[in-house]
């Protein structure tokens, strides 16, 4: 069966039980995103990577780099960790990568105890490849190659992959509170996104332009997010009820710097967040293309 590698990065950060919780949310946000699209998934998790083994890798793909706390992804292929066996597949693994006269890199990693280190691998592995295909002039290039081959060695199981998808980052869904956000163009949009990047869920508030973006991207990260669609005009009162309904600890809007204190005053003792207030609009507008480069 496929299977995807999953890395994450700042949640590792935190203390042991945090960090399990984190985790342990990360994962149920995974399976929400199978769950929502219809498809099946088995996860099983190492200290610091996830595995995620499905029957279709492509469609897998799309979802899990979609999900929060995820850094990259990685198609994987997976071998008993064994010295011989690892060199045969590297071997058959390289082949349709390695052209005629093509650089490439072996990055070889370890984790537990093992009869070799990690750099006396990664010579072996190449000194290998360079052998059996002597006719492809091929070189090693450590710092710029055609081609990089990661080998990955996590106790008795190792991974080889040659290419990393990245993912939003930050913290999953769920683990930072609730907030309230105006959606009505793109400014609103990577406000939401990146109060969600923080862990906040955000219950979306679509109004004018903001309703295309809400429908086509920001719930493609959160497909459980609550929407409510309004006038223009009404979005603030949509969203002060919405803050008493929900108990939500603020509101995120889509100011810039000298909007600022008409909003404070306008929102009397409601905490505001404005993640976008110090973008430029060309700034918004390049955030936006990498968040929906993301959304797949």
């Amino acid at each position: 069966m496929p299977t995807l590698l999953v890395r994450y990065g700042e949640l590792a950060l935190k203390s042991p039980p945090v960090r399990r919780e984190f985790e342990r949310t990360l994962q149920r946000n995974i399976m929400d995103q199978f769950l929502h699209a219809g498809s099946s998934c088995r996860l099983r998790a190492d200290h610091g990577h996830l595995y995620v083994e499905t029957d279709d890798s492509s469609e897998a793909l799309r979802l899990v780099r979609r999900v929060f706390g995820v850094t990259s992804v990685s198609p994987v292929e997976e071998v008993p960790t064994e010295l011989e066996g690892i060199r045969s597949r590297v071997i058959s693994w390289a082949e349709p990568l390695l052209t005629p006269k093509s650089s490439f890199a072996i990055r070889a990693r370890r984790t537990g105890s093992h009869s070799f280190t990690s750099q006396e691998l990664a010579r072996d592995l190449g000194a290998r490849v360079m052998a059996q295909w002597p006719e492809r002039a091929l070189s090693v290039d450590l710092d710029s190659p055609d081609v990089e081959l990661f080998v990955e060695v996590r106790g008795p199981r190792t991974y080889l992959y040659s290419n990393r998808v990245q993912g939003p980052g930050g913290f999953p869904l769920g683990v930072a509170g609730r907030v309230v956000a105006l959606v009505d163009g793109r400014r609103g949009a990577v406000g939401a996104f990146l109060m969600m990047k923080r862990g906040c869920r955000v219950v979306l508030v679509a109004a004018g332009a903001g309703e295309e973006l809400v429908g086509s991207t920001l719930t493609r990260f959160d497909p459980m997010a609550r929407v409510t669609r309004t006038r223009e005009e009404a979005a603030p009162e949509t969203m002060r009820s919405l803050i008493q309904e929900t108990r939500a600890d603020g509101v995120v809007l889509p100011l810039q710097v000298d909007e600022f204190p008409s909003a404070r005053q306008a929102w009397g003792e409601t905490v505001l967040f404005s993640p976008t207030l110090a973008f430029t609009d060309e700034e918004v507008d390049i955030r936006w293309q990498e968040i929906t480069a993301l959304a797949g």
